[in-house]
Parts: structure tokens; sequence; C-alpha cells
């Protein structure tokens, strides 16, 4: 029954629809295999993304929201006596703006995220300076939006590639059509046969 499911839910995000009959997986697969990843995508997107991430540095990001508390890091005596310990929020609405469409999903997924508020929140304690910390936390959203970038834009199909995959995808049309053309002429001897 397990599998059942798995192949209608393959069927259907592949197609859009459900399938009048039940695929194999392997045919699934095989659909799957003749196009470039990044051909699924939306391609307008796929050009914004990348020409944001080739501008993207930490300079770029938003100042956000930083407050000061004590920290309970390393610096002996000075942790105690002053507040050091950088805390900084980013509003989400605030990020989305800056960011290109296809990661906008990612940010509210985020670790840093919280519902709560709607926002990022970052801490930094490493460091006895309070401009260090917030500069420190400036740093890890850069990295976090990085990181999120990379799990969610897939690299360029290079165009041998893309010619590769096109002459797969033919060749498997066509052996899908020499396939069902034989069935077909089954199909009708068994009927002539039979008369």
């Amino acid at each position: 029954m397990r599998y059942r499911h798995h192949v209608l839910w393959s069927a259907l995000s592949l197609t859009g629809r459900w399938p009048l009959r039940i695929w194999p997986v392997q045919a699934i697969q095989r659909c799957v295999r003749h196009q470039a990843f990044d051909v699924s995508f939306d391609q307008d997107q796929l050009a914004e993304a990348r020409k944001w991430h080739q501008s993207f540095k930490v300079s770029s990001l938003p100042e956000g929201n930083t407050s000061f508390s004590r920290s309970g890091g390393p610096g002996g005596q000075h942790v105690n006596k002053t507040e050091t310990k950088a805390t900084t929020t980013w509003a989400v609405p605030q990020l989305l703006g800056i960011l290109p469409k296809l990661l906008h999903a990612g940010v509210r997924e985020s670790k840093y995220y919280s519902r709560r508020n709607d926002c990022l929140t970052i801490q930094a304690q490493t460091q006895r300076s309070r401009s260090a910390n917030a500069h420190e936390n400036r740093q890890k959203l850069f990295d976090e939006l990085e990181g999120l970038y990379r799990r969610t834009v897939p690299g360029e199909t290079k165009p041998e590639k893309a010619k590769k995959y096109e002459a797969l995808r033919k060749s498997a049309n066509e052996a899908r059509v020499k396939l069902k053309k034989q069935q077909s002429s089954k199909k009708s001897f068994r009927r002539g046969s039979d008369d």
C-alpha cells in the first residue's frame, strides 16, 4: 500500500494531476532522469536568484535591531561588568525585500526563525567587544542565507549537458512510441485471431 501511495504522489508531482492508471516507479524515474535538474524551476526566478547571488555580500544585509546584555562567554571579570552579548533581530518582511523569490519560503524554515515575532534572531557572545559580536551576528546571517541559496538554487546546466539530456529525452520518447505501436499491433492481431 505504501508503494502504491508513493507512485501516486510521484505521478501527481510530475504531471500536476492524478494519473489515469498507476505508473510503475521505473517509468517515473525514467521521465525525471531525461531532464536537467534546473529545467523544473521557473527560469526567470532562477536567473534572478543567480544574479542576486553574484553581488551578495555581508554589507548587502540590512542592519537589523541589536540589543546588548551581559555575556556568559569567555572574558573573566570583563563579561560580568559589561554588556557585550549581542542579540540581533531581522524582521522577515525586511529580509524578503532583499532576497530573490526562490529563497522566500526557506527563510521561515531557518534555525534562527522566531514564529512569535516573525523574525530571525541571532546571538553572539564570543568576543569581548560589542561591535565584534554584532558583526559576528551579521556574518552568521550571511552564512545562513548562503547555505539557503546553495540548498535551494541548482547549479546551471552546461550547454553540452543540456544537449545530452535533450537527446536522451528524444530517444526515450521514440522508444515509448515504438513500444506503444508494438502493443497496439499485438492487440489488433489478437482481435483478428478471435474472429
